[in-house]
């Protein structure tokens, strides 16, 4: 069975896994994505470990003061999840 993801509400390039275990942050009736459609296979095999984020909200605004570069990987405390930035849809896809 494929990993299906959904964007987070709120958000305009952050994608979390669609069945995650608990309340659910997706975009109600949102559309789904593939890992494929993401562009998962072109993850480095070595991601660069970045600080950690009080939340998702806050990957987005890493844009303005510190650009993430392809690879980039940040653990969100709020969702308890990493995510990894994919320069090929310049958005951050939850990796666990």
């Amino acid at each position: 069975m494929s990993v299906i993801f959904k964007k987070m509400a709120g958000t305009a390039a952050v994608f979390v896994i669609g069945n995650m275990g608990h309340a659910s942050p997706v975009e109600r009736d949102g559309m789904t994505w593939t890992g494929e459609e993401l562009h998962l296979d072109s993850m480095p095999a070595n991601c660069q470990i970045k600080a950690d984020m009080a939340n998702a909200l806050a990957l987005e605004g890493l844009e303005e003061y510190e650009p993430p570069a392809h690879g980039d990987q940040r653990r969100v405390a709020s969702l308890d999840a990493s995510f990894v930035y994919l320069e090929p849809i310049k958005g951050w896809v939850q990796t666990a």
